[in-house]
């Protein structure tokens, strides 16, 4: 009876993975159907049963802006570097609300999914892959926002803002941001899965991070021996190259997207690893 199983020709043979380097992307891909439904899903359902549906989007940027107009502008008298507050904030809470929230939704990938993973096999790194996707609407919608402002900004104020062929590092900058969040998160969702006390410190982690990159205060503000230390931090050069694309601000270093770059890629390289590892065992520690 066994024999006779062993010569069939299966259509799908799913074995247990031996190598730490066999991340299974080509299988992945296999996958796009189910990929681009998680996609779908996680779009629809966020606010489906809301009253303002998607106007949920415009509300947290323009309520978090304000307050720190108040707080940083107006009370602590931290500068822009000349460039009108709402613009500034918009500019950093834009982009950084991008990878949070890919990196919070990305940490959680085995915990919030347990029960999809215990029931049916398909593979694991397409959750991530749908959250870096979808997060990318709820991030198109709050840029087109601060579009609208920059928009009635130069209208109001000709020769305020220009834009120049530095435009086109938006994509690439963009893309760096998804690359962080999504290695950096599998990294901590594979953590979560044997130490609990790392979806503690998340939160509290990215509070930590995002005063430590400069969204409410510009690199030019920091003191020398700070400064340095800014240039370290990978998103640096992220958030201060797209307020440079589109306010002439900061500083648009091409070495430091180099080092972000490769930042991005060893970690995503290594996180891959891990996450396909633990992902062999998870169910059993969960």
């Amino acid at each position: 009876m066994s024999k006779n199983i062993a010569q069939q020709d299966w259509t799908l043979e799913i074995k247990p993975k031996n190598s730490w380097f066999e991340l299974g992307l080509a299988e992945v891909w296999n996958y796009r159907d189910l990929l681009w439904l998680f996609v779908k899903r996680d779009i629809v359902t966020v606010y489906q049963q809301t009253v303002l549906g998607v106007v949920w989007y415009f509300i947290p940027p323009i309520l978090t802006t304000l307050m720190y107009i108040v707080i940083f502008s107006q009370v602590a008298h931290i500068s822009t570097d000349g460039t009108p507050p709402t613009l500034f904030y918009m500019s950093g809470i834009v982009i950084w609300g991008y990878f949070a929230e890919c990196f919070n939704r990305t940490a959680s990938t085995f915990t919030a999914n347990s029960g999809i993973f215990g029931k049916v096999y398909f593979p694991r790194l397409v959750v991530p892959l749908s959250v870096i996707i979808s997060s990318l609407f709820k991030f198109g919608v709050q840029f087109l926002l601060f579009i609208f402002i920059f928009v009635g900004y130069w209208i109001a104020h000709p020769g305020l803002f220009y834009l120049d062929s530095s435009i086109l590092l938006l994509p690439v900058l963009v893309s760096l941001m998804a690359l962080i969040a999504m290695g950096t998160g599998i990294i901590f969702s594979s953590l979560t899965t044997k130490y609990r006390d790392f979806s503690f410190l998340i939160g509290f982690g990215m509070q930590l991070l995002m005063y430590a990159t400069p969204v409410i205060y510009p690199v030019s503000f920091l003191p020398g021996s700070l400064k340095k230390i800014a240039i370290y931090n990978p998103l640096t050069s992220i958030v201060e190259g797209f307020r440079f694309v589109f306010l002439h601000t900061g500083n648009l270093s091409l070495s430091g997207l180099a080092y972000t770059g490769l930042f991005a890629l060893v970690t995503l390289f290594f996180g891959a690893m891990i996450f396909n590892r633990v992902e062999r065992s998870f169910m059993d520690t969960i």
